[in-house]
């Protein structure tokens, strides 16, 4: 907020990106989650795409139904990448529970 009490654009820009990137991360770390503790041996390697698919689909419905334009490619670019941190981790502890289990 300004020093007048409104709200600014920084402050609209910053909850706006927190509002829209936060859900995309934490439904992507929900469905990793979800892949590796239904998963049976090494098919989490077919639906951790699958996940990754789903989250830019979800990036862009989220981030198009806020009709604004100021700051779009950072908050895909936000969105994405952590979905794609979070999966690429999850891909590594799954695969070294997999060596590790056999």
């Amino acid at each position: 907020m300004g020093q007048d009490g409104r709200v600014t654009s920084a402050d609209r820009s910053r909850d706006l990106r927190v509002g829209t990137v936060v859900p995309v991360w934490i439904l992507t770390l929900i469905g990793a989650v979800v892949i590796g503790v239904v998963n049976i041996g090494d098919s989490y390697l077919i639906w951790l795409p699958i996940a990754l698919a789903a989250a830019v689909l979800l990036t862009f419905i989220i981030q198009l139904s806020t009709l604004t334009r100021e700051g779009f490619v950072d908050r895909i670019m936000a969105s994405v990448g952590g979905a794609v941190l979070i999966l690429a981790v999850a891909t590594g502890v799954l695969a070294l529970l997999q060596l590790v289990n056999g």
